[in-house]
């Protein structure tokens, strides 16, 4: 600072602008510490109210000419790196946010191309951003490079960011608060702004999902959180402009501050209010589209042998060996022997029950699947021309004639296609009953959830994160907690207690958004149950303190929370019916959610035209579910997905926490009236 501190510029002006430096230097210990500093709403009042009290300092100081210009050089390079550290932490919390918008818009503009006016003024809002961005950064480069500035440097800046025109910074901040909330004179009918505007496309578009990974309220938050820093950017400069011009005897400028001041806490008011108006009604949910390719063991994985196409004989489903019936008199059945080792002798046999068996026709040809397939066939080509499966190609194993047959003229032994329920080690038809939790004497909570199938056992695996003050989520701490590694044949393993065993009979999984209604619990934990013949979800509630961000003797303080209701007691639960299902994987259309809370699903079979019946769907969504930024969850869910005549795909939803509640003025009443 040679050049500042000559005789013609060392004086009154010079020492109040170090003074201002000083100030930010205590500033960072006298609120909260700046580590602390992980929301837009806190940000907001940390530098409001360091704006304010710099004000302060400048209305009291009093400067001699006694001050050593060797103290106020050390001290200023101390604040100025105080200030380029306070500087990146806040740029830092901005930046976690304004790149989920900024993505979000960018990605989302492809599916709002039907609203022209929404389009437009979305870039608009960016431009301003960009533009006021743009100044923020010159400011901080004539703070790093303070030593070389001439006084006039941060004058014309000064003059340039408080100058009557369209260009000024004040004008700027104007028009994107109009542009974000509406005109304060519009009718609430007109004041079709863009934060309405969006939240209304978002509703019309879920799929914006898939590239976001955020739910709605999330993304809006991290909208407004990207809007709300351009202001409090463009609010900064706009004071450090009054207050250079006045340090340089260019006048007082105290009510043009005050106005000025008055004005950002009203924005700041009416942005809240239609904020908060919007939001509550934003839907939470994050879930997983489909993939750009299903791979099994990746993106998705299989129930198996659950209910298969089966081909048995009349005569080997009784004890007597007669063939007196029909196939349709063999509703449910078994096995009972091979008769003179005709096909039942080239097959697997099935040891299990046999269900809804039915006559299509007395001769065809049967392709048997590879050996280590957990299908039993490719296709069955009848001899009247139908062929139940896919017949593509030629068949590896090669075809086997199968006919029926007369006994004495009167009774026709007859094929029968049947579905067979059989557990045996091609079958993977268990979920795990433990619960899953997140080490709570870590301050962990559950952020994100995904199935894994595990030795045959379908488990809810679960994400886990610390929790921090305001909702935040340590970022380092992500983890997928690792399942319980046991095998259904383990020791003091147990069926109905450690895990559940899929049949004909209970088959049926719950759909339940599992929500929390009380703002001050998180789930910290998952688990399955059996109700009834249902397999039923459940989450663990634990209380917290949003401002600390920590558990609340979560030992004590937490519970288990599920939807009780069955198919026919209490509000009764109604069925997602999949009708003629194909393999869920043929479908070339991307899946929808199909089903909504208080219902459920049956495992069943394929189709027998499309696939012989040899596969069990719904299959499972193994994608992991997760939301960016990770937050606390206020809900979990299972749902069921999928698209036409397809089988779809069970898979879990998060509920994100309704940030909602805490979207209030940062200035207590006593500080706005000071402030104001």
């Amino acid at each position: 600072m040679v050049q500042l501190y000559n005789k013609k510029i060392y004086n009154k002006p010079l020492i109040s602008f170090l003074m201002i430096l000083v100030f930010f230097n205590n500033f960072n210990n006298t609120n909260a510490v700046i580590d602390d500093v992980l929301d837009v709403l806190h940000v907001t009042k940390v530098v409001a109210t360091g704006i304010l009290k710099t004000w302060d300092i400048i209305e009291e100081t009093k400067v001699g000419e006694h001050v050593e210009l060797p103290v106020m050089r050390e001290k200023s390079k101390k604040v100025l790196k105080r200030i380029a550290e306070l500087s990146r932490k806040i740029d830092q919390n901005q930046e976690k946010f304004s790149i989920f918008a900024e993505y979000t818009i960018e990605q989302i503009n492809d599916r709002i191309k039907t609203n022209t006016r929404l389009e437009l003024e979305l870039h608009e809002i960016k431009d301003i951003i960009n533009r006021i961005g743009s100044r923020a950064n010159e400011m901080e480069r004539y703070e790093k490079h303070q030593d070389t500035l001439e006084p006039d440097t941060l004058i014309k800046f000064a003059e340039w960011n408080v100058s009557p025109n369209a260009y000024a910074i004040n004008h700027l901040l104007e028009r994107l608060h109009v542009l974000f909330i509406g005109a304060k004179r519009e009718s609430r009918t007109s004041n079709r702004n863009v934060l309405m505007m969006l939240s209304d496309s978002l509703l019309d578009a879920r799929d914006q999902i898939c590239v976001t990974n955020q739910s709605a309220q999330q993304f809006l938050y991290s909208l407004y959180s990207d809007v709300a820093y351009a202001e409090l950017k463009g609010y900064t400069m706009m004071q450090f402009s009054w207050m250079m011009l006045r340090i340089y005897e260019k006048g007082n400028f105290t009510e043009e501050s005050n106005l000025m001041r008055n004005e950002f806490i009203k924005r700041i008011d009416r942005t809240q209010d239609a904020l908060r108006g919007v939001i509550k009604h934003a839907d939470r949910s994050v879930w997983k589209c489909d993939p750009t390719k299903h791979l099994k063991g990746q993106t998705y994985d299989e129930v198996t042998r659950l209910l298969q196409g089966y081909i048995e004989n009349e005569v080997d489903m009784n004890e007597d060996g007669t063939c007196r019936e029909n196939c349709a008199y063999y509703q449910v059945s078994k096995s009972h022997g091979c008769y003179q080792d005709l096909y039942c002798a080239k097959q697997q046999r099935c040891t299990g029950k046999l269900y809804n068996c039915q006559y299509v026709d007395s001769d065809m040809w049967i392709c048997p699947s590879a050996l280590n397939s957990s299908r039993r066939y490719d296709y069955i080509e009848y001899e009247n021309g139908r062929v139940l499966g896919e017949k593509s190609g030629s068949c590896v194993r090669g075809t086997s004639k199968v006919d029926s047959w007369w006994r004495w003229l009167f009774w026709h032994c007859s094929y029968c296609f049947c579905l067979c329920d059989e557990q045996g080690l091609k079958s993977d038809r268990y979920f795990n009953l433990r619960s899953t939790e997140s080490d709570i004497h870590k301050n962990m909570v559950v952020t994100g959830l995904r199935f894994v199938k595990v030795k045959r056992i379908f488990h809810l695996q679960v994400q886990q994160g610390e929790l921090l003050p305001r909702g935040n989520i340590k970022q380092e701490s992500l983890e997928w907690k690792p399942v319980d590694d046991y095998q259904i044949f383990d020791r003091n393993v147990k069926s109905k207690v450690d895990y559940h065993t899929l049949a004909w009979e209970n088959r049926a999984i719950d759909l339940d958004d599992i929500n929390v209604v009380d703002p001050t619990h998180v789930i910290t934990g998952i688990r399955f149950r059996v109700v009834g013949t249902h397999l039923n979800l459940e989450a663990k509630l634990s209380e917290y303190n949003f401002e600390t961000g920590l558990l609340v003797e979560p030992e004590i303080n937490s519970f288990w929370q599920s939807n009780d209701n069955t198919d026919v007691t209490g509000d009764k639960r109604t069925q997602v019916i999949l009708r003629s299902p194909d393999i869920p994987i043929r479908s070339i259309a991307r899946s929808q959610v199909k089903s909504k809370h208080n219902q459920y699903i049956e495992f069943t079979n394929t189709d027998m035209d499309k696939d012989a019946a040899q596969t069990t769907v719904p299959f499972i969504d193994i994608q992991e579910v997760t939301s960016s930024p990770p937050v606390p969850l206020s809900g979990v869910g299972i749902y069921y997905k999928g698209s036409g005549q397809y089988g779809g795909f069970i898979a879990p939803k998060l509920i994100t926490y309704d940030f909602t509640p805490h979207i209030q003025s940062p200035f207590k009443a006593e500080e706005r009236s000071r402030m104001i």
